[in-house]
């Protein structure tokens, strides 16, 4: 008697997840243990897919553990990979579970670059393959009936997991077999079984028949609620496979409750209530007969029939000769209880004991993102108080440069280099002169057009791609129905804007560092050469020797001796900012498990704070003491002025001196900057080539895509009929020859089931079918309430033939239909009776009397 329903598994298209998984973690994390690590989770996560859904499965614990081990792997990498169609983009292709598709065609597939596809998917084969390892358990042993029961409700939690989070995990509608009707069809079917189980379990058990008969009542409701699903949903009845599970859930029901009435007639025997014990019986023994006469096919109840009847037997026997007890009508009798003892395992993750992360300490997307938002900020503070340092520091040498400090309080003699000159002029011969800078704005231009070419190809890629999907959905319309490139490469083209604005601005800053390098050009040359040149460049001038030991010379020296220490100062300062670290890591993590979200700005704010506010008021102070010292020293400089003797030599001289000051100025700013552009580039080439592989990779993952769809609408186009649909004849419908003792199934593209209305179950006190008038008149509209179960429409179904329309005499036989004589014009009737329930014809066709599902009281 027990026929368990199993569900089929889906089947996956090989998709290789290591190489761009590889490529993301090579591109986000620097070389070192770390990413060596996590490239061998990505190929170990390569095997477990392989392992799980890229091979045949076994009805195995083992096999069940490997897909639930790859799903709870899915779900701790969800958070971890910006898994999308614009950054880390990687096509899943599944096909419908239950659609076999056609000899052109082939079944129904989808391919989408989601990874909540691909753990819908995976749940849904999670599930499927629980049913069928429940289905080969071994019922006569308690071990093999709880691990049944076990499974059955498993597959019930992963069918309804996916109904209630399908439609959120997909952007687009979901094949027929993951989609919420079909999936939550499943969880009640896997939950019917898992109560019959529990049926089974107690019978075995011997326990109480109250107690057995309010399971085996739960278990015929949910049968019934299963079939109804089925019945009702409009595109499941397409299915061949519910098709075939139709007759199983309706015989299921019959057989449950036929087993209640059975059970709950013992309860009666024993409050000595014989009548209601015949009327159970009576109506379990109709119930049994109907699966008996309807689906034997598929069930086998003749043990149940037979101790039913014995009972039945038994019953009539003892109540005619000694009880005499008056039989109720079933529909006076209490309704029997219901008992659940199951309901479905609720998905959480982990699912598997076994279960280990293989990217444990990668942290997840959320914190990658505030450490990437925080590291910015972090940055722009750095930058701006060390920009602010560095812009008082030269601020400070261009006035000491305008005032030709402190060269002119070496210069007293009036004919020597002075030897703060000679100290820039070694300074500038040991970075290597005019042509260190010449060579590096050399290659600033081949940087230039180096990172210029990949940006260009990088967006080449994106235009060609967008423009053949664009003529694509222009020729398929409707049936192209992915995401369009214009739409999904929106963010990838901003940021692509983005680098070809910061290339703008770096070409208008090497402008101004080279207008810059040809002002001070000459004077750099001239601190290049030897100390006897640079002497004869710079004017004599009148010695001034008498201002050597004056007072205000004491203090101007005191004065720039101040400022060397601030300069000292902020340079040991602009170091310590720069190596100040702070891991936000776990600060950010303890935030996301707190509160299920990271208010990254906040914490930010609060914890830079803390770190750069002590920073930011030494900055301010030694701005405030450099201002201080400037304000003195050129108080200072006017009266050295005044006193020193002023004449043209002397002025020129002083002219000459405080270009080279300023030469050597210059030439140490242009050298950071141009060697900050070489980096800036050199780092620039390296986005800019992460950027290029992304663009190529979402590139290559759509064109896959584009492949994949196209091919799909082909099968599409050979799947649909070359001309109009025609109705056949009806007598062509059926061209002699015995029809097949089997159920044929109905063409897939006329869905049978779902256009036609099933007759509702008779009501508890109907008489029973032997009784029941034949139908006559016209067809009853759609039922209005849950309704049992229907003779299947498709042709060929035993109990079911079509009348030919024209005459032949000699049909009846071959179709084993009543023989009704001629009657030939003119001729009087024949005088005996008609056939019972039989109009002669030729004023109707022979009809068979309608059958309900349900046997009626």
């Amino acid at each position: 008697m027990a026929t368990f329903i199993s569900v089929p598994l889906k089947k996956s298209s090989e998709v290789d997840v290591v190489k761009p998984l590889s490529k993301f973690v090579s591109a986000t994390y620097p070389a070192g243990d770390e990413q060596a690590e996590y490239l061998r989770a990505v190929e170990e996560l390569g095997r477990l897919r392989k392992s799980a859904v890229g091979r045949p499965l076994d009805k195995h614990d083992g096999a069940l553990e490997g897909l639930l081990r790859y799903y709870d792997q899915l779900c701790a990498i969800e958070p971890k990979f910006p898994f999308s169609e614009n950054q880390l983009c990687l096509t899943f292709t599944w096909k419908d579970a239950f659609d076999k598709g056609s000899l052109f065609g082939g079944s129904v597939k989808l391919a989408l670059a989601s990874l909540g596809y691909e753990k819908t998917c995976v749940l849904f084969n999670v599930g499927a393959l629980a049913s069928q390892i429940a289905s080969e358990q071994n019922l006569d042993s308690d071990e093999g009936l709880k691990s049944a029961a076990k499974f059955y409700q498993l597959a019930s939690g992963a069918f309804g997991h996916i109904k209630d989070t399908v439609l959120s995990a997909l952007n687009r509608e979901p094949t027929m077999d993951i989609s919420p009707d079909t999936v939550g069809t499943l969880s009640q079917i896997m939950l019917a079984q898992a109560q019959e189980v529990f049926f089974i379990k107690a019978t075995s058990d011997k326990m109480k028949d109250a107690v057995i008969a309010k399971l085996a009542n739960q278990a015929a409701d949910f049968y019934g609620d299963a079939f109804k699903q089925c019945q009702y949903k409009e595109n499941l009845p397409k299915y061949f496979y519910f098709q075939e599970v139709l007759p199983v859930l309706a015989a299921k029901h019959c057989i449950m409750q036929a087993s209640a009435e059975y059970h709950q007639a013992a309860v009666a025997k024993q409050h000595k209530k014989f009548g209601e014990e015949i009327s159970r019986l009576q109506h379990a023994a109709e119930l049994v007969k109907t699966v008996a006469s309807r689906y034997d096919e598929y069930i086998n109840v003749k043990d149940l029939s037979d101790k039913i009847s014995r009972a039945l037997t038994a019953a009539k026997k003892d109540n005619d000769f000694i009880y005499h007890d008056r039989v109720p009508e079933v529909k006076d009798l209490d309704q029997i209880g219901k008992a659940s003892l199951v309901k479905p395992t609720v998905i959480q993750v982990p699912m598997s004991q076994k279960f280990t992360d293989l990217f444990e300490k990668m942290v997840p997307m959320a914190v990658q993102q505030a450490l990437s938002a925080y590291n910015q900020r972090k940055a722009d503070i750095v930058n701006r108080l060390i920009g602010t340092m560095r812009e008082a520091t030269n601020l400070c040498n261009g006035v000491l440069a305008s005032l030709n400090l402190p060269a002119a309080l070496e210069d007293l003699s009036g004919d020597s280099v002075p030897q703060s000159i000679l100290e820039k002029s070694r300074a500038v011969v040991q970075q290597g002169g005019l042509q260190s800078i010449e060579q590096l704005i050399k290659e600033l231009p081949e940087l230039l057009q180096r990172n210029r070419e990949i940006l260009d190809e990088s967006l080449k890629m994106l235009d060609d791609e967008e423009s053949t999907d664009s003529e694509l959905r222009a020729k398929f319309s409707q049936r192209w129905s992915r995401t369009p490139s214009g739409d999904l490469y929106k963010p990838l083209r901003a940021e692509g804007t983005n680098y070809r604005n910061v290339l703008d601005k770096a070409v208008q800053a090497d402008q101004v560092v080279r207008e810059r390098y040809n002002a001070h050009c000459d004077m750099i040359a001239l601190l290049c050469k030897p100390e006897v040149e640079l002497s004869a460049a710079i004017p004599s001038a009148n010695p001034a020797k008498t201002l050597q030991g004056s007072e205000v010379v004491n203090v101007l020296r005191g004065q720039l001796a101040q400022l060397d220490q601030v300069k000292k100062e902020r340079e040991q300062l602009e170091s310590d900012i720069k190596s100040m670290q702070l891991d936000m890591s776990s600060k950010f993590l303890t935030a996301l498990a707190q509160d299920g979200a990271i208010d990254e700005e906040a914490l930010s704010v609060t914890e830079l704070d803390s770190i750069y506010g002590g920073y930011t008021q030494k900055v301010q102070q030694s701005l405030r003491t450099q201002e201080e010292v400037l304000g003195n020293v050129q108080t200072s400089h006017q009266e050295f002025s005044r006193l020193k003797e002023s004449n043209a030599e002397a002025s020129s001289r002083e002219e000459v001196l405080k270009k080279l000051a300023s030469a050597h100025d210059s030439y140490v700013e242009i050298s950071n900057n141009l060697r900050e552009g070489t980096k800036f580039y050199n780092d620039l080439t390296e986005i800019l080539l992460k950027f290029q592989n992304k663009c190529s990779d979402i590139v290559f993952a759509r064109k896959t895509e584009r492949d994949e769809l196209l091919k799909e609408l082909q099968q599409s186009i050979a799947r649909e009929p070359s001309a109009p649909s025609f109705t056949v004849p009806s007598y062509q419908a059926n061209t002699g020859g015995v029809a097949p003792s089997g159920p044929t199934p109905a063409p897939r593209t006329v869905p049978q089931a779902a256009s036609t209305p099933v007759s509702a179950p008779p009501p508890a006190s109907a008489p029973p079918p032997s009784m029941a008038p034949p139908h006559v008149g016209p067809t009853p509209g759609p039922p209005t309430q849950a309704q049992g179960p229907p003779y299947p429409t498709y042709q060929g179904y035993p109990g079911y033939f079509q009348m030919p329309v024209a005459y032949n005499p000699y049909s009846y036989g071959q179709y084993a239909m009543p023989y009704v004589p001629y009657q030939a014009p003119g001729q009087p009737p024949y005088s005996g009776a008609a056939p019972p329930q039989q109009p002669p014809y030729p004023y109707g066709h022979p009809q068979q009397p309608q059958q309900p599902y349900y046997p009626q009281q």
